[in-house]
């Protein structure tokens, strides 16, 4: 991942934290728990958003750099929309469903 990414994704992190309620709902600490976390895994070159393979990776073709940009842009809308949604679900006290959408935003996220 490329430096502007990663800056962009602290700066969403950032927005996100920012923007979160001031009422705690019922999954409000593990979703500060992994955006801890995420901020954290900033200066990883291998941390970040994933997708899964496409298939013309499958197929023996090589990658663009316009094509691993635009990869990099939905796994980074993917996860924020992820994030968007637990959020919404922990502000309307759904805990089940914060919790579901929680761990599909971690599905989504290499800490590594």
């Amino acid at each position: 991942m490329n430096r502007r990414f990663i800056a962009a994704l602290v700066v969403g992190a950032a927005l996100a934290l920012g923007a979160a309620s001031a009422q705690a709902g019922p999954c409000s600490n593990k979703i500060a728990q992994f955006e801890k976390a995420v901020r954290q895994s900033a200066g990883n070159p291998g941390a970040g958003p994933m997708a899964p393979q496409s298939i013309g990776a499958q197929l023996d073709r090589q990658p663009t750099p316009a094509s691993v940009k635009r990869a990099e842009g939905r796994a980074q809308a993917s996860f924020n929309a992820a994030m968007a949604r637990a959020k919404r679900l922990d502000a309307q006290g759904n805990r089940s469903g914060c919790m579901r959408a929680l761990a599909a935003a971690k599905r989504m996220y290499n800490l590594q």
